[in-house]
């Protein structure tokens, strides 16, 4: 069994990664976020407790979970398979007999040395600039298995970056910044109001952790997503934000589609779609960002 204070646990493990810190990267997510963001592409994220998901396109109904799940959650109407998401209480039974992949599990409990044995495996395609990061959810709320694994990677000498929205305590930082890493830090929205309607929270705390990391010279590489109809109201005043800061480089992300098929998975119905925006229009973003001295990138 494997003991939860020596184990984290994740979602995904990404690897050959380039668009997450510097050169080849094996990006590392871990499960659980204490952000609501309304264009989360990642939702499966969400919940720091494995889950099923289930893709119903795929079901071929041979009916295998039915007779293992020992909570009724799956069942048969009409030759149409139906899962009951609010009746599963996460065993993940049902998924290892699903040939078909109809079912899915997020979420795994891995250990320090399980993950470091995975992550070595990857260092030859790192080069002298790649390494690992970790990603959410939100990476920092698992601090205890975060700070094992940084503790772990700067033994191996494997550089390490930080996805995070920085809804965490300053303290979490603390145990972070003495192994030196690049903390990919998202900025959505300037304006508290804003940000509380858009994630559920207001980003008092998160602009204040920036600051801080800003003014003790932590290395920074600020994220912001354009939201179309959503923040792309907020560039100029996170323009602003971004030019008091000293932030090694500013990228505009804006915002794709990719994980809407996750949300009918998971049963959830609050999925939106906003537009992708256009080159044309991340390039008019990127120009707002130049009047504030911030050579951003897109």
């Amino acid at each position: 069994m494997i003991d939860p204070e020596a184990s984290g646990t994740l979602f995904n493990i990404q690897r050959f990664s380039v668009h997450d810190g510097p050169g080849v990267r094996c990006v590392v997510f871990l499960k659980g976020c204490n952000l609501r963001c309304a264009w989360c592409h990642n939702p499966e994220s969400i919940s720091p407790r494995p889950e099923i998901l289930f893709y119903q396109e795929r079901c071929i109904g041979c009916g295998k979970c039915t007779d293992i799940c020992p909570r009724g959650a799956h069942i048969m109407n009409e030759g149409q398979h139906v899962f009951l998401h609010e009746l599963c209480e996460g065993c993940l039974a049902c998924a290892p007999t699903c040939y078909a992949e109809a079912l899915a599990v997020s979420g795994v409990r891995m250990t320090t040395d399980a993950l470091m044995t995975q992550l070595l495996d990857e260092r030859p395609y790192f080069g002298e600039q790649g390494g690992v990061t970790f990603s959410g959810g939100e990476s920092m709320l698992q601090i205890d298995f975060l700070e094992r694994m940084l503790a772990a990677c700067d033994r191996e000498g494997v550089h390490c970056a930080i996805d995070t929205a920085g809804n965490v305590p300053w303290s979490f930082f603390e145990r972070t910044i003495r192994y030196k890493p690049i903390f990919l830090y998202d900025v959505k929205a300037a304006d508290s109001d804003v940000h509380r309607r858009l994630t559920g929270v207001d980003n008092t705390r998160i602009l204040e952790n920036l600051r801080r990391l800003s003014d003790i010279g932590a290395r920074l590489w600020i994220r912001v997503p354009l939201i179309p109809g959503y923040n792309d109201g907020e560039m100029r005043a996170i323009a602003v934000v971004c030019s008091q800061m000293n932030a090694e480089r500013v990228e505009i992300m804006g915002y794709h589609r990719l994980g809407e098929s996750k949300y009918a998975a998971l049963d959830r119905s609050d999925a939106i779609a906003p537009q992708t925006p256009s080159r044309s229009a991340l390039e008019d973003i990127r120009a707002v960002f130049q009047e504030h001295n911030v050579n951003a990138i897109i």
